[in-house]
């Protein structure tokens, strides 16, 4: 079943806009059996608009489009695809009605912008909105099913969520495919596919492997197409379990997991706590700690010493030490990293020193050098990182590969596993 995705506006051309909702309807339409067979994006032009759906029609199922049913002048798609459909526009007391509901929830007045998306194609279903005033329309033909709906991501996914993706399930009869997504660190991309090599070659035809690169991690991604749920299932299981035995100690988690959800479970279920003394991170490790709810838990807090006196004053860093190796060095955040925890009183303290870059680099130190450590009562575990020069991709690597390394030590003090 091939779908394909069309987003109109010319925001997203001129890079003003990110196109979240070609990625939001890949990935979910994928996993309810469509092929994502194309996505295009293309100016609000009735011209583009046109030419492109005349080809995408037939080569297609279902076509998905996302852009230009706002209330104003350059909102042209819903005109558009009258003229397409050979139709045209008529009040729709439901769509009143849930333009009406929306506006007046918010204390705002009906003005006649808002009236003309009560004017809906006679041809098309309406798909309810219940999160703005744009009603979704839903047309078919020869066979294939055109959904328009808003640009708005939250819009469009409550639309899609709600009804649209309800109703093609209903309309098509979808294979079973199911995604399981390995989350592998520690290990290069391109390591990582030769040690998987022998396991790879002998994937049943069924399942289908990808590598998805993100900052400080890798996910594996297993797509299997079967006759039904429980056999995709089954496959899928059956191959996890030889590949967990070829790289678990590279396995931090799975499908949806963050790394920082995955550190916050382990830290609720064994009452232990964290603090993190910050340089080069600048704070984002705590960031993305306190992003998961409930985290006031297991994290107490911070010392962001980006500044050597901080270092120094707050966390006792010899400064023989820096001027012997350096405050980028392995002996730094060893004391950073036990003198957070000792301080702010918490089971483990984590500690990260280096250069983010793009400037402050050197022969000896380039950019992207990375010092972190992770200290408990017991144990310190350190490690050196050479990143790259994009300063907001080494913060977001950095951040999460010190978070895997409390989680590696968590594990291993709990004798316990992923």
């Amino acid at each position: 079943m091939k779908v394909a995705l069309l987003s109109i506006g010319d925001e997203l051309l001129i890079g003003k806009t990110v196109n979240t909702n070609a990625s939001w309807l890949g990935e979910h339409l994928s996993t309810i059996g469509f092929d994502i067979h194309c996505v295009e994006t293309i100016s609000d032009n009735r011209e583009q608009i046109i030419s492109s759906l005349n080809r995408l029609i037939p080569e297609n199922n279902a076509v998905i489009i996302t852009g230009g049913l706002g209330p104003t002048n350059d909102d042209i798609t819903k005109h558009v695809l009258c003229e397409l459909f050979n139709t045209e526009l008529e009040f729709n007391q439901q769509a009143y009605d849930g333009m009406a509901k929306y506006v007046l929830a918010r204390n705002q007045e009906i003005n006649e912008n808002n009236k003309t998306q009560a004017q809906f194609p006679k041809a098309a279903k309406l798909i309810p909105n219940p999160c703005g005033t744009a009603s979704g329309m839903w047309f078919e033909k020869n066979g294939t099913v055109v959904i328009s709906l808003p640009g708005v991501p939250h819009e469009m996914k409550a639309i899609m969520t709600e009804s649209g993706i309800p109703w093609l399930k209903a309309k098509f009869e979808l294979p079973a495919i199911y995604h399981r997504h390995v989350l592998v660190s520690n290990i290069t991309e391109s390591k990582l596919a030769e040690t998987i090599a022998d396991w790879e070659a002998q994937l049943p035809p069924q399942i289908h492997l990808a590598y998805l690169p993100s900052p400080g991690y890798v996910k594996l991604r297993m797509t299997c197409t079967a006759g039904n749920e429980a056999e995709a299932h089954r496959l899928v299981e059956n191959e996890e379990q030889k590949l967990r035995a070829i790289i678990n100690p590279f396995i931090w988690g799975f499908d949806d997991d963050t790394i920082e959800s995955v550190v916050g479970k382990l830290l609720a279920k064994y009452g232990e706590t964290v603090s993190t003394a910050e340089s080069c991170t600048g704070g984002n490790i705590s960031k993305m700690i306190t992003s998961i709810s409930g985290s006031s838990a297991y994290y107490y807090g911070s010392i962001i010493s980006y500044d050597n006196s901080v270092k120094i004053k707050q966390l006792n860093v010899n400064p023989n030490d820096i001027e012997r190796v350096g405050v980028v060095s392995e002996e730094v955040v060893k004391t950073m990293s036990s003198e957070v925890r000792k301080k702010i009183g918490t089971t483990y303290g984590i500690a990260t020193s280096g250069i983010a870059g793009p400037t402050g680099g050197t022969a000896e130190k380039p950019v992207g050098t990375v010092w972190i450590a992770v200290a408990s009562e017991q144990n310190i575990v350190t490690q050196k990182f050479m990143l790259g020069k994009e300063r907001d991709t080494n913060i977001e690597k950095a951040t999460v590969y010190a978070l895997r390394m409390l989680q590696q030590l968590i594990l291993n003090e709990h004798n316990a596993t992923v």
